[in-house]
Formats: C-alpha cells, structure tokens, sequence
C-alpha cells in the first residue's frame, strides 16, 4: 500500500513515501490486456474500457493513502484489480460467486461525484463533457463508497473509463441492455437446486390452490386471466370471493376486484384491490364496489373493514424522499467525515423521517391482525395499484400471524405469493433502467426493514437470520433475478418470448434470487439460517386435538378503533371509512362499525404481552422508540470506526452456529458408532473448527481489512464543535481515547 501525503496535499501534486514512482508504476498495454484476460468474467460479459494505474483511496483520515491497480467496466460491473499481491491465506469463508469486494454491478450504483480542484459535483447521466475530473467517488446502493483517482492513468484512458462508467450506469437504457439477457444467452439453462424446489413460486393453478387448502379458505379460483386477458397487472391464477360474478371479474379491467391474500384459522380473510382510478358514475363505481364487498361478507358471513392505504400511510414519494435522508448518514467518504456526522447522529436519523415510516406500517399491520385474530372481521386493503404498500403490509400480517412464513422457504414463497405472482414493480422501483427516476422508491427494502424488526424482538421465531436480509437486500441491485427484473409476471414472459423469435432458440429461462447456489456455496448459505430457531416440536398423532388450537396469546379485547397516539411521529389516525368516501349508506350493515372504546397501540400490544409466549402463534411487534433500532448488519457493516472486534450480535451468533455445528457433527458420530458393531474399538475424534477473530461486521467485511486508530482522530480537535461537551483537561482527553 502506498502513502501520498497528508490531507493537506492537494491530489495533484502527493508527496510520496514509497520509493516508487508513478513512472514505475504504470503498465503496459500488454499487461492491461493480461489483467483484463484474468479478471472472472461471467458468460456474456465483455468488457468496455480499461485504465491504468487508478488509484483507489481508502477511508483513512484527510490522506490520500490507497491501492493502485486497473479500472475496468463491462456490461456487468465496475471492477478494480489490484497490483499488489494477494496475501490470503485461505479463502474467504463467505464470497459471493457474481461479484468480489472491489466490483459494483453497473444497477448497483447510486450516484457519481466528479472531483476536480477539491471541489465535489455530482455527475447526471447525459451531462458528462469531453473534461473528466482527477478523482471519482462511486455512492452504491448497498452503501459501499469507492473513491478512485484517475490522475496517474493516461489521458485518453481516463476520459474513456470515466465516461464509460457514467454512460452504462446513469443513462436511461432498453430492458434488453440489462445485462441478465447477455448472461443467459451464453450460460444456457440453469438448473434448478433443491433448496429452490422448496419454494412455492406460484405460477400454476395447483401452489394456488395447495395454498388455500393450506389455510382452509374458501374462495373460486380465477383463471381466466391465464393469457393476461383480464389485466397485465394481476397474476395468471387468483382466487375471489366465491359471489363475485364473471362480469364482474373482466369489469374494469380487474380494477376494484377483492383479491384473496390470506384465511385465518377462524374463518375470515385478507384481501386487496386496486382502486378505480379511472373517472365514473357514482351511478357505476357506488353498484360495482357494494357488490365486491358484499361478496366478501357473503362469502364468510363476517363484516367487512376496508382499509384505504393510499390516504392511512406515506405516499411512494415520501418513501423515497425518507430514504435518501436516512441513507446519507452511512455513505462516508473518510474518517473525518464520520465524526463531524456523529455529533447529531442519532438525532438526524431519527428526523430522516424513516424509522416513523417503518412504524405506521407495523402499526398499520397490528390493527389489521387485531381485526382478523380477535373480532373475526374481513380486512379489505385498497391502494391506487395494490402492489406497493399493499404487499408490504399484507406479507407484514401474514408474517405475525402464519408461522409457516417465517421459515426460510416459507417466506420466500411469501414473497413470490405477495410481491412476484403480486405483481410489484420492481423494475421502476429499483430505477434499473434508469428512465423515470419518480417512479423510484424503496419499498421493498421498506417491507425487509420491518420485517428485521420482527426478527430483532422475536429472535427464536424466525428460521432465516439477520444476515439472509441482508444478502437478499443486496440481491435487488443484481441484474440476473427474474425475481427483481420485471414489473409483473407478464413483462417477464412478454421480455423472454421477445429474445426467442421464430427460430430454433428456445425462451431465455431466468432462475429465482431463491437459487442461492449462484451466489453463494453450501458453506454460506450456512449463515442464512438462525441458530436459535425454535423449532416446532413434533406432536404424537395419538395426542392432536381434531381441531386447529388457536394461539396462546389471543387478543381478548373490545372491539375497536385505534387513536394516534399523543406522542408526535408515532402513528397516524385511522383513515375514513371507505363507506363515506364512496359507498354511502347502503352497505353499511356489512362496514366494520366505528362506534367502539378507544384503544391505544400500547394497549393492545401491553394485552397481548401477559399471554404466554408462543414462538409458533401470533407475534407483534413493540412499537416504541427505543424497540424500533437500526439495521446495524445492513448499514454499519462498511463503516471501519463502528466495528466491534471480536465483539457484536454477529460475532455471538457465529460462536452459537459453531456450537449448533459442533453438536451435529457430534451427534452424528453417535449415530455413526451406534450402527458399527466394532465401534468399542474405534474412536474417531471430532476435528476441532479454527476460530477467528471477526469483527461485528462479519462475514460482509474481513476484519484483516480494518486498521486500529484512535477513537477520535487527533486532526478533529480544532474542527468540531464540541467545546462545550468535552473538558479541556488532560483526564477527560484520556478517556475519550484521544492520543
């Protein structure tokens, strides 16, 4: 590694303290072309452009210290090889197949600042000139930060890796540019593993209709939409409320229509529709939509609750204005620049706006399980397309109230059911084809945060862990999923039909994220799953009740309505009911009744806390501030100054995977003596597993990668402003760590 310079040293002119100099450094063509020959490229991928030597800094305090080596960019990725020798002397214990620790997928990428005179500006697609700046800082959306120098590369070089990077990131592009089409053109088929065969994907009439003998619900199974005829934006297969009629299915083009999400045990069910967007009648939309509620009642002979998500909880919009508040906080250029964030850290987090988003959607799914579990009311949720806060909040219920789901395969066919078969846009959302930036927002990692929520508070009731979250965040900005490359089920087959014309090729066959083995080996996947999983334990048929046991924590409280409560930025108020909006009174006899108790969040949560604890039945989450933490896995894990040494959830959770391995491995060597009939005279010993010293951002970065500094940096005592906070003596500077 070399060193140039302190930060008082302009980046054009370093002082070097290595005896080698730029001259020395450079490289040939020849090597550039030997470099690019042994980067691990994909099938498909082809690389652009190339440019050596760049200097790729690291995130040390106000210096220009860092790597040189060669910059590439492909169709696939940015990537950065460097000159130095690697000094591993095994391999990493958790690496991802597609992509290492310095390349970013080209959909990974955030934003790009151009640096030029230590003046910072962001670069737009579209608005790159013949002029490349000396240094280039890439934002990912995993919330890595690459800083990269370009002032010792040749001038044509730079121009064209600069230029190359923002043209392929930034600007807008077809959705045949995406670099999955190239990938499985050239791989061919990929083939399917077993842990994916686990996962219901529901593409077929029979996960349907195994999913609703499932949950013992009773509703008609529509597939008259096989061939996209009734809506592009509704899965082949869905079930209805059984007193919908054919005509009123191909009405609107499915728009109002109660589409079935989920029966509880009682007998009623969660649906979703999308609302009439498009301008009618009262005379029309008031006959139409009393006939879809009243099909929902009939159909259990339950009342009915509509709840309007579009007016109850933030707007797509302020999702993302949310996010790009909070996410600041993690995109750190340098040491110092941690620090003078960390001042107002907490309280700047906190104001972003996001951990209240991530509230109201709990709290929204906590008042429709009191619905369902206790006063056994059907829940209709309506939204202007259904397929954004809809699938957040109805995978949110069904995650607290169906263990099932909360298995590892069980949530993934969650998340096909709800958000894949839901028809959510993920291909807008994630901006992939950068074109309608508006459209962009993070709802699904909103759904994933709640979710760790869960998992935070109810750790023994989740199969999968903290770090398959994490893993599958990342695998959003991968442009080789089905799962995250379209916008529905009939984009996808539209797109894969459209590159297999009338010729002999078959249909490009896009594999699931749920295809873990192309990402990760057996060994890793290993970190998917919870060792502290409470499993359920297996009842003697002799023993089973003939009926379904409800959970031990039921909700035996009144019926009612929520209130806000009086604390500001908790929860919101419960919106209108949908009858005074559009329905009058005619179907008032089938609306859940407003006239009820108040009854606080608090409460309701506090009554079902002095129920005994069920791992396996209902769970809800506590909703005030301090129980709402951070993901500290997801957006701490690139941040050297946070990390605990030997230290943090992770680290324990890796010393008790050890242990759980090492009683399996035990176990079977029971097993394994026990059949052998000369295992008296055998003794095999059980090799002991090397132990290593992580840090608390295991296994995302090693810890050999971070070095130990002072607390505070020692530059920082003049700049920031915590006079006040800090006495001047020497005895508080020493507890402080500052050297």
């Amino acid at each position: 590694m070399l060193s140039l310079g302190s930060g008082g040293v302009k980046p054009g002119k370093p002082s070097f303290v290595s005896y080698v100099t730029p001259e020395e450094i450079k490289t040939s063509e020849k090597e550039v072309l030997r470099k690019e020959k042994d980067l691990d490229l994909l099938p498909g991928e082809v690389v652009f452009c190339s440019a050596s030597p760049v200097l790729k800094y690291t995130q040390d305090e106000g210096s220009q210290r860092g790597v040189f080596g060669t910059l590439l960019c492909s169709n696939f990725k940015v990537s950065f090889v460097s000159d130095e020798e690697s000094t591993e002397e095994m391999a990493p214990l958790f690496r991802n197949k597609l992509y290492g620790e310095n390349d970013i997928p080209l959909t990974c990428i955030d934003q790009i600042y151009g640096v030029n005179e230590e003046k910072k500006k962001l670069i737009l697609g579209g608005q790159v000139k013949s002029k490349y700046p000396s240094k280039i800082i890439i934002y990912c959306k995993d919330l890595r930060v690459f800083q990269f120098c370009l002032t010792y590369a040749k001038e044509e070089e730079a121009k064209k890796i600069f230029q190359g990077i923002v043209h392929h990131s930034l600007e807008p592009k077809s959705l045949k540019c995406l670099f999955a089409f190239s990938y499985f053109e050239k791989a061919g088929p990929i083939p399917v593993t077993h842990r994916k065969q686990k996962t219901i994907m529901f593409e077929s009439k029979e996960d349907w209709a195994m999913e609703m003998r499932r949950t013992k619900g009773h509703c008609t199974l529509v597939t008259a939409n096989e061939n996209y005829n009734i809506s592009e934006k509704l899965p082949q297969f869905f079930f209805v409320p059984s007193a919908v009629s054919e005509e009123d299915i191909n009405s609107f083009h499915g728009k109002g229509l109660p589409v079935w999400c989920w029966s509880h045990h009682s007998g009623c069910a969660l649906f979703k529709a999308s609302s009439l967007t498009v301008v009618l009648e009262d005379s029309v939309s008031q006959p139409y939509m009393e006939r879809m509620l009243t099909a929902v009642a009939q159909t259990y002979l339950f009342s009915v609750k509509t709840e309007d998500l579009s007016s109850t909880l933030p707007t797509v919009q302020d999702i993302q204005q949310a996010y790009n508040k909070f996410k600041q906080y993690f995109l750190i250029d340098n040491a110092t620049e941690f620090w003078i964030s960390d001042v107002k850290w907490f309280s700047s987090l906190e104001n972003s706006g996001w951990f209240d988003i991530i509230r109201q959607c709990l709290m929204k799914a906590v008042e429709i399980v009191e619905c369902l579990e206790k006063e056994n009311t059907n829940v209709l949720m309506m939204e202007e397309d259904g397929s954004d806060l809809c699938c957040v909040i109805s995978s949110l219920v069904q995650l607290m109230l169906d263990p099932c789901f909360r298995t590892l395969s069980g949530f993934q066919s969650l998340l096909q059911k709800e958000w894949v078969a839901g028809c959510h846009s993920f291909l807008d959302r994630c901006n992939h084809l950068q074109r309608e930036k508006e459209l962009q927002a993070p709802v699904f990692l909103l759904f994933l945060e709640c979710v760790c929520q869960l998992m935070q508070q109810h750790v023994p009731a989740f199969q999968f862990s903290e770090t398959y979250l994490t893993v599958l965040s990342d695998s959003i900005h991968i442009p080789l999923f089905s799962t995250f490359l379209f916008n529905s089920p009939h984009q996808r087959e539209y797109a894969t039909k459209l590159e297999s014309p009338e010729t002999q090729r078959s249909p490009l066959n896009f594999p699931t994220v749920w295809d873990w083995s192309l990402q990760f080996d057996c060994k890793a996947q290993d970190f998917f799953t919870n060792p502290l999983y409470a499993e359920k334990p297996k009842q003697d048929k002799a023993l089973r009740k003939p009926h379904r046991p409800k959970h031990q924590r039921q909700l035996s409280l009144p019926t009612a309505a929520f209130k806000s409560s009086p604390r500001k930025g908790f929860f919101k108020e419960e919106t209108e009911n949908l009858k005074k909006m559009l329905l009058g009174k005619r179907i008032s006899r089938w609306i859940h009744s407003p006239e009820a108790t108040p009854l606080t969040a608090r409460e309701f949560y506090q009554s079902w806390l002095s129920k005994p604890l069920d791992y396996h039945g209902l769970l809800l989450p506590c909703l005030d501030g301090p129980a709402i933490r951070l993901w500290m896995q997801r957006y701490l894990r690139w941040i050297p100054e946070v990390q605990i040494f030997g230290g943090g959830s992770v680290t324990v959770m890796n010393k008790i995977s050890d242990l759980v391995s090492e009683i399996q491995d035990l176990q079977r060597e029971l097993d394994r003596c026990s059949s052998n009939a000369h295992s008296h005279s055998q003794r095999t010993e059980v090799p002991a597993r090397p132990t290593a010293r992580h840090s608390s951002s295991f296994p995302f970065a090693s810890s050999r990668a971070w070095t130990f500094r002072p607390v505070i940096p020692t530059s920082l005592l003049h700049g920031l402003t915590m006079d006040e906070m800090v006495d001047k003596d020497d005895d508080n500077t020493e507890v402080l760590g500052i050297v």
